[in-house]
């Protein structure tokens, strides 16, 4: 198979996990195309195309975490920096009610995942918008699969509070 049909059959394949995992880690469509992208141009630079999709798979989501959680790094120094700008800005959403209702429900729940511990918000991203198992998982961050079950359950109990929270 030449490179360019392996790399089509990969990014068609791949593209919409990835994309789902970059999108739940950093809370925006452009910045999780460009991640992904990214991700796919190192995909690109590689020597030897990897044996199977699976395994193409496994190496695509470790960069894609790894570009990921540094963009979330250099996110929060600006953060910082720019909290109080931010605060002050206005939104405005020519949004219908509905998607005004959905959007910042949305809005919410991304406002949580970023205040989950990186190690908490990535097993979960992983798991409920990445669709991998546990065993996947623990490949992914080299960490044991019961490790992944106890951070992710941990996660999760955070997240219901951190959403009480918001919500009540």
């Amino acid at each position: 198979m030449l490179r360019e049909d392996l790399f089509d059959k990969v990014y068609e394949s791949l593209y919409p996990i990835l994309f789902r995992i970059s999108y739940r880690i950093t809370g925006s469509r452009t910045k999780a195309e460009d991640l992904c992208h990214e991700a796919f141009i190192k995909y690109l630079q590689r020597e030897e195309p990897l044996p199977d999709l699976e395994q193409t798979k496994y190496w695509l989501i470790r960069v894609l975490k790894n570009i990921s959680l540094n963009y979330e790094k250099k996110r929060a120094r600006e953060r910082r920096a720019y909290g109080r700008l931010q605060k002050n800005a206005p939104q405005y959403s020519k949004a219908t009610e509905q998607e005004f209702f959905r959007d910042q429900t949305r809005s919410i729940v991304q406002e949580a995942l970023n205040k989950l511990p990186a190690k908490l918000r990535m097993v979960l991203v992983l798991k409920e918008y990445g669709a991998l198992n546990y065993k996947e998982i623990a490949n992914i961050i080299g960490i044991s699969e019961g490790n992944v079950k106890v951070r992710a359950f941990r996660a999760r109990e955070r997240l219901a509070q951190l959403l009480g929270g918001e919500i009540g």
